[in-house]
C-alpha cells in the first residue's frame, strides 16, 4: 500500500480535495462546487504532467460516475414510495421512549422507516423500554414523507433522513401483534447487543452514572438526559459525548494489549482488528466518527500515516458511506481529523497541546458557524479540562465499572457524577451566552476557509498574516451583519412570529409564537422532555443571521400561540424593550410571564410611532386596542421601503370594522391576516377597501381547525390578492435595498 501511495501521480491530499468539490457539485447540484473542481482540474494539469494529470482524471470520471449512480439510487427511492407497510422490523437500539411517545426504525421490505407510536399504557411503556431482542410488529398504521426544511437555514428533517437511507415515516395507528424474530442480519444482530447493553446499564446504574456510561460507552443519551444535553450544548462541550478518536484509540490498544497478552503474534492481531473493529462500530450505532476513525487507525496499522492516512480515509468514505459528507458529524468529524492531522507535529508538551487547542476551535469556526450559527468561547478551555477528565477519568473508569457489573455492580462513584453536574450547571450560570456569528452562505465558507488555510500558512509572516486577519474579521461581520432590509414571517407552526431587520441592524420582532395548552390532564407516565416551537424554530433562524440582540419585541396579544415562548426567546437573546398593550396588563397570568423574563415592559398607545428602515412602523387603534382579553390585539402598519404593510396581530372581524372606521384611508399593499385565516377575520368589506396585493398568512400544517378556512381564501382571491401561505411555503421572506423581492422556504 505503502509503495502504492508512492508511486501516485500527485499527493493524495489533492485527489480527496478535488473529488470532495466533485462530491458537493453532484450531490448538492452545486454550480459553486462545480466552479471549484474545475477551477483544481486546470491548476491539476498546469502543475503536473499531463500524463499524470490525464490518470487522474480517469479516477475522478470512475468516482464522478459512482456519485451519480449513488444520487440516481436515492433520486429513484425517494420517488417510488411503498402506499402500506402490515410488518416491520424493530431496530432495537434505536428504540426511544419519552412519556407516552415511542419511536425507533424499523425495517420492512428491503426498506427502512422511522416509526413513530402512541404508547397506550403504562405496561406497554415498560415493555417497549425492557425490549432487547429483534421483534417484528404487525400494525395498522399510516405512511407519509418527512416534514421538510420550514424555515431559511434551518433544520430539514427529510434531508437528514435521506442521508440515512431512511425516506417515509411511517405512524402506528394500532399494534396487533409484537413476536421476536431472529435474524442473519450483522447489523440487526449488532444493533440488538447494542440495546442489551444499553437496558443494562439502566437497570444496574443508577442516574446520573449511567447516562455518562451509555453516552461515553455506546454513543447513546437518552431523554432523561435532556437537561444536562442543553447545559453542555450551551457551553460548547456536547462533543465530548461524540465518540471519536480518544474512544477508538482506548479500545482498539486495549483490545491488542489483551491478546498480545493470551499469546498472539502481531500478525494475527492485525487481521483480528477488522472483526473487532465491525462488532465496536455496531455497538456505537455506526456512528459517523467512530468509523471515519477506526478506518484511519486501521489505515496507520499498514503504515499509512499523516496526511497520506486522512486522505485514504475519506477516499475509502466516498465509497462505503457516499452520504457521509452530507451529515454535519462526518463534515465536522473530517475537520477536526485534518486539522489535528496539519497540527500534529507543532510540539510536545503543555504549551504545545494549549496551541492545538487554540488552533483547533479557530480552525473549525467557520464550519460550525455554518451548521449552527454560534461558538462558546468558554468551550476552548472548557475542552482542553474537560477533555482530559472524560477520556483519561471517566472513560476507562466506566469501562472497568460495565465489565465488572457482570459480577457485582460498583455503584459508589455516583457521587462524582453527581458533582460533574452540579458543576456544569455552575459553569453555565456563570459563562455568557454565546457568540453568534451568523450562517454564512457558500461563497463566505468558502472565502473562510480558503483565509484560514493562508493564515496557517503564513504564520510566520506578521504582516500578511495582519491583513488576512482582518480580511477575515470582515467576512465574520457581512455573516453577522448582512447589509439588507428583512422582513420575514417565519414557519412557527400554528403560532406567529414576524422579525424585521433594516440595513442599520435595527431589529424588531412582533410575537414569538408557542402553542396553546392542552386541557387534557395527563398522568405521570404520559409526561415527556419537549423542546418549544421557538427553539426548533424562531431562535435557530435569528441565529442563522446573526441576531443576538432584538431591540424591540412587540406582543400583540395574550394569545398563547403568539406569545407562549416568550421565555424561550428572552433567555436566549437580548431584548432592549418589550412593548405590550395597556389591557393586556390586566392578565395576570401574562403579567408573570413579562416579570420572569426579566426585561423592561413598556405600554404602547395608538398613534406611536417606532422608526425602522428610514421610516415609521405605526400603532393603529381599533376600537378598544389591546383589551385584554384574547381577541384584543395591537395593530402595526407602515410604508416600510416601497410597501405599505399592515400586521394585524390577531384581529378579528368586529376589530377590522373597527380599524376601517378609525382609518377610512389606509393603503395596504401586504396584509398579514389576522386569526392564521380564520372564518372570523378577513371580511369581505375589509378585504374590498384594502385590495392588498399580497396576503401573508401564518399557520400550521395539516392543523386540526383546518385553517386557513376556505372562505376566507375564496375572499382573498376575489380580490385577486397573492396568498402567500407557511403551511405550503414555508418562511416567507421580504429582501431588498430600495425595494422588496419575495422569497420562500418551498
Amino acid at each position: 500500500m505503502l509503495q502504492w501511495i508512492k508511486n501516485f501521480p500527485i499527493p493524495l491530499i489533492y485527489l480527496s480535495f478535488l473529488l470532495l468539490w466533485l462530491y458537493y457539485a453532484i450531490f448538492s447540484v452545486s454550480y459553486l462546487a462545480l466552479l471549484g473542481f474545475v477551477f483544481l482540474l486546470i491548476c491539476l494539469f498546469l502543475q503536473f504532467p499531463w500524463k499524470s494529470a490525464g490518470k487522474v482524471l480517469a479516477i475522478c470520471g470512475v468516482f464522478g460516475f459512482w456519485f451519480l449512480f449513488q444520487n440516481w439510487q436515492q433520486t429513484q427511492a425517494s420517488q417510488n414510495l411503498v402506499d402500506y407497510v402490515e410488518k416491520v422490523r424493530v431496530l432495537p437500539d434505536t428504540i426511544k421512549v419519552n412519556g407516552d411517545s415511542l419511536s425507533f426504525r424499523g425495517k420492512a421490505e428491503g426498506r427502512t422507516f422511522q416509526v413513530y407510536y402512541k404508547l397506550q399504557s403504562e405496561e406497554e411503556k415498560e415493555h417497549f423500554q425492557a425490549l432487547t431482542d429483534l421483534h417484528e410488529i404487525e400494525l395498522e398504521g399510516k405512511l407519509s414523507e418527512p416534514e421538510g426544511q420550514r424555515n431559511f437555514g434551518g433544520f430539514d428533517y427529510q434531508a437528514y433522513l435521506k442521508t440515512q437511507g431512511i425516506y417515509q415515516t411511517l405512524t402506528i395507528k394500532s399494534i396487533q401483534s409484537l413476536k421476536q424474530v431472529s435474524s442473519w442480519d450483522i447489523g440487526e444482530n449488532l444493533s440488538a447487543l447494542r440495546r442489551k447493553a444499553v437496558v443494562w446499564i439502566k437497570a444496574h446504574f443508577p442516574d446520573p452514572m449511567r447516562n455518562y456510561m451509555t453516552g461515553l460507552l455506546l454513543g447513546h443519551l437518552d431523554t432523561d438526559f435532556e437537561e444536562m444535553n442543553e447545559l453542555y450544548s450551551s457551553l460548547g462541550i456536547i462533543h465530548l459525548f461524540a465518540l471519536s478518536g480518544m474512544q477508538v484509540g482506548f479500545f482498539m490498544d486495549a483490545f491488542k494489549k489483551l491478546l498480545l497478552r493470551l499469546g498472539l503474534t502481531q500478525e494475527k492481531l492485525k487481521w483480528l482488528t477488522y472483526p473487532f473493529s465491525l462488532i465496536y462500530v455496531g455497538l456505537t450505532g455506526f456512528s459517523a466518527s467512530v468509523i471515519r476513525s477506526l478506518l484511519q487507525k486501521l489505515l496507520a496499522q499498514h503504515g499509512v500515516k499523516g496526511l497520506d492516512n486522512f486522505a485514504l480515509t475519506v477516499l475509502v468514505l466516498f465509497i462505503i458511506m457516499p452520504n457521509f459528507f452530507l451529515t454535519a458529524g462526518g463534515v465536522l468529524s473530517c475537520a477536526y481529523a485534518f486539522i489535528l492531522t496539519m497540527t500534529s507535529k507543532e510540539g510536545e508538551g503543555l504549551k504545545a497541546v494549549a496551541r492545538e487547542s487554540l488552533v483547533i476551535s479557530l480552525g473549525i469556526l467557520p464550519i460550525l458557524s455554518f451548521y449552527f450559527a454560534e461558538f462558546q468561547p468558554w468551550s476552548i478551555l472548557l475542552t482542553f479540562v474537560f477533555s482530559f477528565l472524560f477520556d483519561v477519568v471517566f472513560l476507562p473508569l466506566l469501562s472497568i465499572l460495565f465489565i465488572l457489573s457482570f459480577v457485582y455492580p460498583v455503584t459508589q462513584f455516583n457521587f462524582v457524577f453527581e458533582w460533574l453536574e452540579g458543576v456544569i450547571r455552575l459553569l453555565s450560570q456563570l459563562a455568557s451566552r454565546p457568540l453568534v456569528f451568523g450562517q454564512p452562505n457558500a461563497w463566505l465558507l468558502i472565502l473562510l476557509l480558503v483565509s484560514l488555510a493562508l493564515v496557517y500558512d503564513m504564520r510566520k509572516n506578521i504582516k500578511r498574516l495582519a491583513g488576512i486577519s482582518l480580511f477575515i474579521v470582515g467576512l465574520f461581520f457581512l455573516t453577522k451583519h448582512p447589509l439588507e432590509n428583512e422582513i420575514t414571517m417565519l414557519d412557527v407552526g400554528r403560532g406567529e412570529s414576524i422579525f424585521l431587520r433594516d440595513v442599520t441592524g435595527k431589529t424588531i420582532l412582533i410575537d414569538v409564537g408557542g402553542k396553546a395548552e392542552s386541557d387534557k390532564k395527563i398522568q405521570t407516565w404520559q409526561e415527556k422532555a419537549t423542546t418549544s416551537n421557538a427553539q426548533r424554530t424562531l431562535i435557530p433562524y435569528l441565529k442563522s443571521r446573526g441576531v443576538d440582540k432584538i431591540d424591540q419585541l412587540i406582543l400583540t396579544n395574550t394569545d398563547k400561540e403568539h406569545v407562549g415562548d416568550l421565555l424561550e426567546v428572552t433567555k436566549a437573546f437580548h431584548v432592549g424593550e418589550i412593548l405590550v398593550s395597556k389591557g393586556s396588563l390586566t392578565q395576570k397570568e401574562f403579567v408573570a410571564e413579562l416579570e420572569a423574563s426579566q426585561n423592561k415592559v413598556r405600554s404602547v398607545t395608538a398613534g406611536e410611532n417606532l422608526p425602522i428602515f428610514g421610516s415609521q412602523l405605526e400603532v393603529l387603534s381599533s376600537r378598544q386596542i389591546g383589551d385584554g382579553d384574547r381577541d384584543g390585539s395591537l395593530i402595526l402598519y407602515g410604508k416600510l421601503l416601497d410597501k405599505h404593510f399592515l400586521f394585524t396581530g390577531n384581529l378579528k372581524e368586529k376589530g377590522e370594522k373597527d380599524l376601517l372606521k378609525q382609518y377610512p384611508d389606509l393603503e395596504v399593499d401586504v396584509l398579514k391576516a389576522g386569526q392564521h385565516g380564520a372564518k372570523t377575520s378577513s371580511n369581505s368589506t375589509f378585504l374590498e377597501k384594502l385590495k392588498p396585493d399580497f396576503t401573508l398568512i401564518s399557520v400550521g400544517k395539516s392543523n386540526r381547525a383546518k385553517l386557513p378556512y376556505q372562505e376566507s381564501l375564496t375572499r382573498l382571491e376575489s380580490i385577486k390578492s397573492k396568498i402567500y401561505r407557511t403551511d405550503q411555503q414555508g418562511a416567507i421572506r421580504f429582501k431588498g435595498w430600495n425595494s422588496w423581492r419575495i422569497e420562500t422556504v418551498r
